[in-house]
């Protein structure tokens, strides 16, 4: 069957740009989801004017279980498996109270993209790319309280995916109550969150070397830089194609690579997550 890579949220901003850019490379269909139709389908048309005829639509909101579970069933129908996927969809919350921030941009940014991965990671190919689009703001240096950042380190090698979920939910509990600065989280609900993902990539990876079915499967976590998009009020200096660069670098790494699990910056160099430095 034909080889697909599928980008969530990619009718605008980076998702649009990471599109275009792994449409121009990968031998196989690039599947656009947007939650909305309407756009999602006027993406894939402008997409095509630019001569990127291996772009298709499809109907994904994955704040909706069922919509996921949809789309697992098309793609396994229609392709039989998956050979890279992108989980570049998410949120950041900026007006509501802090609370309510920490509720939706954690539902969606952390627990969405983990039911995601949840439903179509069964259907990855041996060979296969996972890419989960991160932030700078992600970096666990964010964390001050040395006992709440240890257990994030101990990511992909002893924190199991209940403990991590149980940490994102100490946080929206305390953001809720509003001792969460008291309790060593940082003052911020879109970096806890791409923390929470981060730490998620890391036990993902330590999930899939243990695994002897599959074989050469690989996910990666990417700071895609500051660009100008909705998400940034349209102030960064970067484009969504130059943010795109370490994606589709992630999505089309050679076979049995070495970077697994790994936090890929901006110029795509390889970064030590746990221990640093972070580039200015």
């Amino acid at each position: 069957m034909r080889k697909v890579a599928i980008v969530t949220g990619g009718n605008k901003g980076l998702g649009f740009g990471i599109c275009r850019g792994l449409a121009q490379v990968f031998d196989g269909d690039v599947l656009l989801t947007a939650r909305n139709t309407q756009r999602g389908i006027q993406a894939v048309q402008d997409l095509q004017k630019e001569g990127l005829t291996n772009v298709k639509f499809h109907l994904l909101d994955i704040d909706d279980s069922e919509s996921i579970a949809a789309m697992a069933a098309f793609v396994k129908e229609t392709y039989g498996g998956i050979d890279v996927l992108v989980n570049n969809a998410g949120i950041k919350s900026r007006t509501e109270p802090f609370g309510l921030q920490a509720k939706v941009t954690i539902a969606t940014n952390y627990f969405s993209v983990q039911d995601c991965c949840h439903q179509l990671f069964p259907l990855l190919r041996n060979g296969s790319r996972v890419v989960n689009v991160g932030s700078s703001s992600g970096v666990l240096e964010r964390i001050q309280d040395q006992d709440l950042k240890s257990k994030f380190a101990s990511s992909g090698s002893t924190l199991t995916y209940e403990e991590l979920d149980n940490l994102m939910r100490d946080f929206m509990e305390a953001a809720n109550a509003g001792d969460h600065v008291a309790k060593g989280w940082p003052d911020h609900t879109y970096a806890v969150s791409k923390i929470g993902l981060t730490a998620l990539t890391r036990i993902q990876q330590q999930k899939f070397s243990e695994n002897p079915d599959l074989k050469d499967v690989v996910i990666n976590h990417v700071h895609p830089g500051y660009m100008s998009t909705d998400l940034t009020c349209h102030k960064g200096p970067l484009t969504i194609d130059q943010g795109a660069k370490s994606s589709i670098f992630a999505a089309t790494l050679p076979p049995n690579t070495d970077v697994k699990g790994q936090y890929i910056w901006s110029d795509c160099q390889i970064l030590d997550w746990v221990h640093g430095p972070i580039p200015a």
